[in-house]
């Protein structure tokens, strides 16, 4: 009996949800005074004014003058927090375990990327067989604070060479060097002002690339790239002297990309004016004479061609399937009118990959993975067996392959890296992460709740086994909605911090994403954009509902298009929410088609020209506009100086009103990280020094001590 007794005690001391604390009172700085100006735009008859417009130029001293102030601002609060150090050395001491990327072949090498723990970027290695490693490339040694990262690598067909990207200080604008593998020299000059493009070899004699005009001096950053061009290097050569293969007036395109196939027999290049849709174009380059043959004529549908066997493509389509399907046609008449289903559409969303000359297709089902293997004449063969329920991602390699390597993982998985034998199916576990984090102590799962309109929507909800739902939860709800982008299941090292103190991780799948197909994206698009945030919202209100926890509890995060998320749900609903992180979002929705490549966005938004019926109902929910004085969440604003995507002056205009128009207690901060971009790249130092910040600051802000009493 006694036993008994101490062990309920024991559940009860490891379910408390948290320890609440005495606010210290911060001494917090004035907001800086930021000037307004008499700027304004008429659309369609409607004046709107534009106070803030002078921050868009962030090349102007007095706007780097602002940024310094606000940072000074933001910087003293947070330094104020009590138990932000420890948070901090918290996750050090997480994030300090080797990680590993799945590894790959090349030539007689297989690669992997390796980080080993607190580094601040990732490392190259390779090793032939079963031989010791060497290390290959080390951005650690591209800049001295870390902020120089390795942005994607492609090898020739024998491995003997290699071009490698490199990105400065985040930006999307890359450098592109070319060495021989054997003993890592560099091989001619490097080409600069790359944007947007992967590397394409052709033979050992030089490769396809794609990027833009540069933007004119002082506009680098923010200038708007329209025409995307595809141009062909060949080594020893200048690259001012690249030949133009397409795009350019003839064919002026926002997007183009290019790869060929395996047996470099085909040249295939996609080519799109917005983020959805795309031409299709071939070129037989075992024929000297063919040209570049178009396959799709319209931005309609996607299409990709992912493999060949002799003249037979593979195309990987949504063409009359909006959860995509597997067709095959010759090359020799490529038109969709001559195209074979092989692996037909399903209820469940498609994506595939291919090795060892199978095809895998990688399926969601309810936002979680499905893995089943086909021969090249679509003939199912098996289902792979997953170790539970997640995210699986990988499966690709060289058609002369036995095996190939998948990573899975889930909010309670940490990131595993298995190998497969393609022949039995059998997985084997190849890396598996030391973190300090035991799954069997947290649960995740899977809800689905009702929109406003009544569409069932799902979420996946993690937290500590055992917590009591009492309402007093401190709860994190995350999402994105856009794009065709898909939330699947996946493990953060940060979000430790949380659910090992009381706290709860909510994910919601919104129309906009992918995660029901092209059906579900285009249900949160132009016109129909509310449905994306009334989907945020009403996950916000089930959760309160079912006592996960209270508006008093509840922060709100998004990044870039899940910026615009955050911004919109706390400008329509500022009641339901306690905390809110905008990141890097597009919050002036009436000019996110004026900088970088923001126009070809219009896809998913509309933009406030094409007509007074999508303006209205742009202007309606664009949080820069949405603004009025209320009492606004406790909010901190992220973005970065070098983000050339969602340009800083979405946050910097965003930042200026919120606090002008903010009638209750709560601070309202924006943190804008030097020599960083959208987000990739980034040190592990900026990662932690960010990471940091934002449980710092949402905990202070709902009144929850770290640690808690019993975490």
């Amino acid at each position: 009996m006694k036993q008994r007794f101490l062990a309920l005690v024991a559940l009860l001391l490891s379910s408390h949800a948290y320890a609440q604390y005495t606010k210290t009172a911060i001494k917090t700085l004035p907001y800086p005074q930021t000037k307004k100006v008499d700027t304004v735009t008429t659309y369609f008859g409607t004046k709107v004014p534009d106070p803030y417009r002078w921050l868009e130029n962030d090349q102007a001293a007095e706007t780097k003058a602002w940024v310094q102030e606000e940072n000074k601002v933001t910087q003293n609060y947070l330094a104020q927090i009590p138990y932000r150090e420890a948070i901090h050395k918290r996750l050090e001491t997480l994030w300090n375990y080797e990680k590993y990327e799945a590894p790959f072949k090349e030539g007689k090498y297989t690669y992997f990327s390796k980080n080993t723990g607190l580094q601040n970027q990732s490392a190259l290695y390779r090793q032939v067989g079963n031989g010791a490693p060497e290390l290959f490339l080390d951005p650690n040694t591209f800049s001295k604070d870390g902020t120089t990262s390795l942005a994607g690598i492609n090898f020739t067909k024998d491995g003997s060479m290699a071009a490698y990207l490199i990105s400065e200080g985040g930006s999307d604008w890359r450098k592109v060097i070319v060495l021989k593998t054997a003993d890592k020299s560099i091989i001619g000059d490097t080409l600069t002002d790359v944007k947007f493009s992967g590397i394409a070899w052709k033979g050992n004699d030089g490769f396809y690339y794609s990027s833009y005009d540069k933007p004119k001096v002082g506009s680098q950053l923010a200038g708007l790239t329209q025409y995307h061009k595809l141009y062909y290097h060949k080594l020893g050569t200048l690259q001012s002297t690249d030949k133009l293969v397409f795009g350019g007036d003839k064919t002026p395109r926002r997007y183009i990309n290019a790869h060929l196939t395996e047996d470099q027999r085909f040249l295939v290049i996609s080519a799109a004016n917005t983020t959805t849709g795309n031409e299709l174009y071939v070129q037989d380059l075992s024929k000297p004479s063919s040209g570049i043959v178009q396959v799709v004529d319209n931005f309609d549908n996607e299409h990709q061609v992912v493999d060949n066997v002799g003249s037979k493509l593979y195309v990987f389509t949504n063409l009359n399937a909006p959860n995509f399907r597997v067709v095959t046609v010759d090359a020799a008449n490529p038109k969709p009118a001559n195209w074979k289903d092989l692996i037909p559409e399903t209820k469940n969303v498609l994506d595939v990959s291919t090795v060892g000359g199978k095809i895998f297709a990688q399926y969601l089902k309810d936002a979680t993975s499905l893995v089943e293997q086909y021969d090249m004449n679509g003939k199912k063969e098996r289902s792979v067996e997953l170790p539970s329920i997640g995210s699986a991602s990988g499966f690709n390699g060289k058609k002369e392959e036995k095996e190939t390597y998948y990573t899975f993982t889930s909010y309670i998985y940490p990131p595993t890296i298995f190998k497969y034998d393609i022949a039995t199916g059998k997985s084997t576990v190849y890396k598996k992460p030391n973190v300090q984090f035991d799954p069997t102590k947290f649960e995740s799962k899977q809800v689905f709740y009702n929109s406003k309109d009544g569409t069932r929507i799902p979420m996946i909800i993690t937290y500590k086994k055992g917590l009591v739902m009492n309402g007093k939860n401190p709860t994190l709800l995350y999402a994105y909605g856009g794009f065709g982008i898909s939330m699947t299941p996946s493990f953060s090292t940060s979000n430790i911090v949380l659910l090992e103190n009381g706290g709860i991780y909510a994910v919601p799948n919104l129309r906009g994403g992918g995660e029901y197909g092209e059906t579900w994206h285009l249900a949160g698009t132009k016109m129909k954009k509310q449905n994306v945030f009334d989907d945020f919202i009403a996950a916000a209100e089930y959760l309160v509902k079912n006592n996960y926890t209270s508006k008093d509890f509840l922060a709100i995060s998004g990044g870039s298009n899940g910026g615009l998320l955050v911004g919109a749900a706390m400008t329509q609903h500022p009641e339901l929410f306690k905390v809110a992180f905008p990141a890097v979002g597009v919050m002036d929705m009436l000019r996110y088609n004026k900088f970088t490549a923001g126009a070809g966005w219009a896809y998913d938004y509309g933009t406030a020209e094409d007509s007074k019926e999508m303006f209205e109902y742009i202007y309606k929910y664009s949080p820069y506009h949405a603004l009025k004085p209320a009492e606004y969440p406790a909010t901190l604003i992220t973005t970065a100086d070098h983000d050339d995507r969602v340009v800083p002056a979405h946050s910097f205009k965003f930042a200026s009103r919120i606090q002008e128009n903010q009638k209750g207690t709560s601070p309202v901060l924006i943190r804008i990280e030097t020599k960083a971009g959208h987000g990739a790249g980034r040190s592990t130092a900026q990662v932690i020094s960010e990471q940091t910040d934002k449980w710092a600051f949402m905990f202070h802000n709902m009144g929850v001590q770290y640690p808690s009493a019993k975490n």
